[in-house]
Parts: C-alpha cells; structure tokens; sequence
C-alpha cells in the first residue's frame, strides 16, 4: 500500500507542476469569461448594421403596416421595381417587391446576399399583416379577436414526499447536457493521460527499473489513481475559477446576470445531490476506463499503433454519448435509458442524463454496484495484460496476442 500511495504522490505532483496543466487550469476559466464577454458584447452592440427595407406595395394590402425594429427599418416607395433598383446604393439596404396577385411570391432584392434571420422576420411580419387583412375581408373584427386572444403560460411543479416544489425545465435539460459532456470529454481526456504515461515509461525502459521495486499492479493503480487525482484538482479549480469569474462578470454585465442567477438558484436542494452522483460517476467512470487505457498503452509501442484497441473501447462511450443529446433525454424512463445506465460501459454518460430527472432508488443502488464490480473487473484484466505487456517491446501486439498474456502465470 505504502508503495501504491508513493507512486500516487510521483504521479500527482509531477504532472501538477506542469506548465501545461497551470496553463490549461488558468486558461479554461478565462476562456469562459471571454465567452461571455464577447456574448454581452454582441447582444448591446450599438453599431450594429441598420437595414432599410423599401417596400413596392403592387397590392396595396401592406403600406404602412410593417412594424419598425430595432435594427429594420420600412420604406414605402411609389417608384417601379426598376428605378428602385438603380436607386439602390447601400449594400445593407433591401428592395421588397409585393406583387398584386397574393398568389404570387414576394421577392427580396439586395446587393448581398440576406441573412436567414431578416429573411424570416419580414417573412413573419408579411403573413401576420395578410392575415389580418383576410380577416377584415371575412367580417371578422381583428380589434376583437386580439382582445381574446389567450397567452398562456405553464409552469413547472414536482410532487414530492416534502410537498410541492417549482422546477426549472431549462436548468433540468442544462444539466442533462452538461453532466453527459463533462464525463464524456473528461474521461477521454484523462484517460488518454494514464495510456499516455504508460507508453512513455515503457519506450523510455523507465519501467524497467520502476517493476524492480513495486509489481505491476501496484504501479498501474498508482498511475490511475495520480492522474485521476489530477483531474478532479483541475476540475475543481475550474469549477471554483469559473464560478467566481461567472459571478464578477454577472454583475459588471446585466445582460448575462439573469440566466446565471436564474440557472444557479434553480437546482435548489437537488444540486448537493446531483452534484455527489456526478463525482461518484466521474470518479468511476474514470477509475474503470483509465484501467482499460493503461492495458492499451501496455500494449502498444506508441500513440500511432492505439487504434486498433482504443475504438472497440471508446465505442459504447461515443454511442451513448450521442443518444444522450439527441434522444435519451426526452425519454429519461425509457427501458433504453435504464439499461444504457446500468451497464458500466455506457452508465457514467447515460447516468448523468438521468439523474436530473429523478432516478428510483433501487436503480441508482444498482447502477452504482455494477460500477464498483465492473471497476474491480477491468482492473483485474487490465493488469494481467499489463504486468506483460509493458516489458514487451518491437512486437505489434494483437487481440489474441492480448488473450495469451491474460492467462499467462506469474
């Protein structure tokens, strides 16, 4: 155990002392900050462009009835289409032709091309205004029907044992999404670190004189063990840099202040509860895939010769990952959902999908079980290639190469 935790305190200092992992822990935060300063910036940009939209009304339904915006202007012109045309001298400024028929389609002309954007909210305002005016020519009174026109709005409300309480469905989907990508990207990340190490002790013959004092087993946990370690420090100093930045930002800044504050205050009690599952599948997660990515770099004699092995590994992970975004979120209960959350390979992603939602018990017990044993599992195949894999060298290994050093005898 001794020699565990000294390999454990190596592995940790070493890589904390890094610039690149200074650089990178400062980096992130600031990264982020100027993400929202360029976010705020944009949304109070005065100097945005002024578009003039001259409207050639052939049909007399539309003059004067286009609502001026903040950043499109309306123009009624009595000339042809054909002077308007050679009138045009901004780039930024548009022609609106309005044909007489109304079966006939409404034509936009500018010197560039237009953006989607302006395309469909002159669009909108065109189809309200006819609108409008195919209930007038129906005996409808338009001033009647706004007057009863409804604007409801629905909010949310869980039921619980302690009685009702509001939930923000914009913070539950933003955990969903955040949860999935942190321990998506996290654990490819710091993964590759421990395959990483493993490689380069291996072609440098360190490792040589490294198991002449401590087994094999002893030094793969070590490793694990001192990069997980390095991660959970970076992700909290993130965290921590992030949070503090947000808040400073937030209040220099009105414009992003209210969704920070808002998403912060909505996860109300459930954060400390969300917030432990996400560090149990993290720490899991990592703990089981960093034992597989040690057996890879055990295998191989650099980062070119990995892919054969790490795509059938990363596999169940991408796979997961890309139905969390695009699917399991919207059905959180479905039997897809819960298998996908209980098997170790795909759990920690799928997981963190769930739990914002409400996972029974007896599932998370489970799903929590099979991830310590599929842990203990992999460790143990992992280090039966390792402790042969890692004095091998000059010999491209294969999946049967792999399956003799797993049953060799020490």
């Amino acid at each position: 155990m001794n020699k565990i935790l000294l390999i454990i305190q190596r592995e940790y200092i070493t890589r904390v002392r890094k610039k690149s992992f200074i650089i990178m822990t400062l980096l992130v935060p600031a990264l982020f900050a100027a993400m929202f300063a360029i976010i705020a910036y944009v949304a109070n940009d005065k100097d945005q462009t002024i578009h003039i939209v001259n409207v050639i009304d052939m049909s007399g339904n539309f003059k004067n009835r286009f609502t001026d915006q903040k950043f499109i202007k309306y123009n009624y012109l009595t000339q042809s289409l054909a002077a308007a045309k050679a009138d045009l001298k901004n780039d930024d400024d548009l022609i609106l032709n309005i044909p007489a028929n109304p079966k006939d389609t409404a034509v936009l002309y500018a010197k560039k091309k237009t953006t989607l954007s302006l395309a469909d909210n002159i669009q909108g305002q065109m189809n309200d205004i006819a609108t409008g005016v195919s209930l007038v020519n129906a005996g409808i009174d338009t001033a009647s029907l706004h007057k009863i026109k409804s604007n409801i709005i629905i909010k949310s409300n869980e039921i619980t044992d302690a009685g009702e309480k509001s939930t923000n469905m914009a913070a539950t989907y933003t955990l969903c999404f955040a949860g999935a990508v942190l321990i998506y990207m996290s654990l490819f990340i710091y993964g590759a670190q421990v395959m990483r190490g493993v490689i380069e002790e291996k072609t440098s013959r360190i490792v040589e004189v490294i198991v002449s004092s401590v087994r094999p087993f002893q030094l793969m946990m070590g490793k694990i063990i001192g990069v997980g370690l390095v991660g959970l420090t970076q992700f909290i100093l993130w965290i921590a840099l992030s949070a503090a930045i947000t808040y400073f930002v937030g209040n220099k800044v009105t414009s992003i202040h209210s969704p920070v504050y808002t998403f912060v205050h909505s996860l109300g009690a459930n954060a400390a509860y969300e917030l432990c599952c996400f560090l149990f599948y993290w720490i899991s997660g990592f703990l089981f895939y960093s034992a597989l990515f040690a057996a890879v770099g055990s295998a191989v004699d650099s980062e070119t010769e990995t892919q054969q092995f790490m795509f059938p590994i990363t596999l169940p992970l991408l796979f997961t990952y890309i139905l969390s975004v695009s699917y399991l979120f919207m059905i959180p209960d479905s039997n897809l959902a819960f298998w996908l959350s209980i098997i170790p390979f795909t759990a920690p992603v799928a997981m963190m999908v769930r739990v914002p939602f409400g996972v029974p018990g007896w599932q998370m017990a489970i799903s929590m079980s099979l991830m310590i044993v599929g842990f203990i599992f992999t460790t143990y195949i992992a280090s039966r290639i390792y402790r042969v894999g890692i004095l091998m060298y000059g010999k491209k290994a294969s999946y049967k190469e792999l399956a003799k050093w797993f049953f060799y005898k020490e």
